[in-house]
């Protein structure tokens, strides 16, 4: 671990992306800036479980069999990265200007997500961070996915026995970028917001967290 001039550790990690079946060994570093945290927050997809090019792939053919006749711009989709998924059904609906039925996309996003999450690979530095802390602190995660896709995940990539407590999209009234998944994370946890650590990988997450007075740690997941 190294201490960068701006006072924030830097931790080297390998990370394994198996996404394409390929495991390819990177460098991920992860800014962990000063504080005495006594909780620490995990965003899901892109943040611990490398699951974006999944649901990309899963909105471009729901989007597709809705009436799109391009394929899903990929800057859109990852600028919606930790949304509620009935959210993002709308606007992109909206976006390209399409009529759609957002409920009926959102369910058959769902399920052709479903046909291939098991290709999904944990995001390892993320992981070893939280395992680590799970120790000495409390931990959770907040994530725009709903409780049907969450929990099978974390049962599949066996973060179910780190992880207690887990907030979705179903908890709450206003997801990301509003602060409410955030807030509620931390009172199940028991620490005031402000003693909270975030880890996020998209904007939506990482404003969320500043709307509930928390400091954040961008994880760069995206493969460009």
């Amino acid at each position: 671990m190294a201490r960068t001039a701006g006072g924030e550790r830097t931790e080297k990690l390998k990370v394994e992306n198996g996404a394409t079946g390929v495991s390819v060994t990177a460098r991920m570093k992860l800014e962990i800036p000063d504080g005495d945290f006594l909780g620490y927050i995990f965003d899901l997809d892109g943040t611990l479980v490398d699951t974006m090019p999944l649901h990309y792939r899963a909105w471009d053919a729901a989007m597709r069999e809705a009436g799109l006749t391009c394929p899903l711009d990929e800057d859109l989709f990852y600028s919606l990265g930790g949304v509620p998924t009935r959210r993002v059904a709308a606007l992109i609906g909206e976006h390209y200007g399409l009529k759609i039925d957002v409920e009926q996309v959102f369910h058959r996003k769902e399920r052709l997500f479903g046909e291939i999450r098991a290709d999904a690979r944990l995001i390892e530095p993320v992981v070893a961070f939280a395992r680590r802390v799970a120790k000495s602190h409390p931990v959770s995660i907040a994530t725009g996915g709903t409780n049907d896709i969450v929990y099978p995940m974390l049962k599949l990539t066996g973060l179910a026995e780190i992880f207690p407590i887990v907030v979705s999209a179903d908890d709450v009234v206003h997801g990301k970028p509003a602060p409410d998944m955030f807030l509620l994370a931390a009172k199940k946890m028991g620490v005031e917001p402000t003693r909270c650590l975030v880890f996020e990988d998209a904007e939506p997450g990482m404003r969320a967290a500043e709307a509930a007075g928390m400091k954040w740690v961008r994880v760069s997941s995206r493969k460009k």
